[in-house]
């Protein structure tokens, strides 16, 4: 239960963090927390081989618009995220990274597809938005045993390709670009573990 909660307080407030240190001002995007209960890394510094994919041939790292705040623009944010967090008690990290691609997104997905293979069976699911269901699982036993992958949905116009189980999972979401020009895609990896285990 209180791996559970930790998890769920990560994953909603950490992404955060790396932006409030740059409207403070800050220059390093990357907060580290090291204490004899654990070690904690919040930070933009995610990328596709932090992900354990290759970059797609001409993938751009998405940018969006942030909009003006008392009338200053606030300049752009990358969608990026690396996040760490590791105790005696369970661990998990978590990278997240967005891209454009001038190409459709069939050409992503068969690209990803053969990529995946590498960590197993591939799966297909179809979603409304990318990153609308992703499970985490931490055993407290350490078992060995860990979910296998499903889909959700399986309707919609983002394609996700996902390998692996709860607790180790690759997921390339893939969706058309804005005004139906090119693709967006998203590359996840998600590793939790109980008591033993390395990540």
């Amino acid at each position: 239960m209180l791996r559970n909660l930790a998890i769920a307080f990560v994953l909603t407030v950490a992404p955060t963090l790396p932006v409030l240190a740059q409207d403070s001002g800050a220059q390093n995007k990357n907060l580290d927390i090291t204490s004899p209960v654990g070690d904690l890394h919040v930070g933009s510094d995610a990328d596709a081989r932090k992900a354990g994919l290759p970059l797609y041939p001409g993938a751009r790292l998405k940018t969006d618009n942030q909009t003006q705040e008392n009338g200053k623009d606030k300049g752009k944010e990358n969608d990026q995220a690396n996040l760490s967090l590791m105790t005696e008690a369970f661990g998990m990290k978590l990278v997240v990274v967005k891209y454009d691609s001038d190409d459709a997104p069939a050409k992503l997905i068969d690209f990803y597809r053969d990529k995946l293979k590498k960590y197993g069976k591939v799966l297909e699911c179809h979603s409304e938005r990318h990153g609308s269901h992703v499970d985490a699982h931490v055993d407290s036993k350490d078992s060995k045993d860990s979910n296998e992958l499903k889909c959700e949905e399986n309707s919609g116009p983002v394609t996700e390709l996902k390998v692996g189980t709860e607790d180790n999972q690759h997921i390339v979401a893939v969706e058309p670009g804005d005004a139906g020009k090119g693709s967006t895609f998203a590359l996840v990896y998600l590793r939790t573990r109980g008591k033993r285990g390395d990540i």
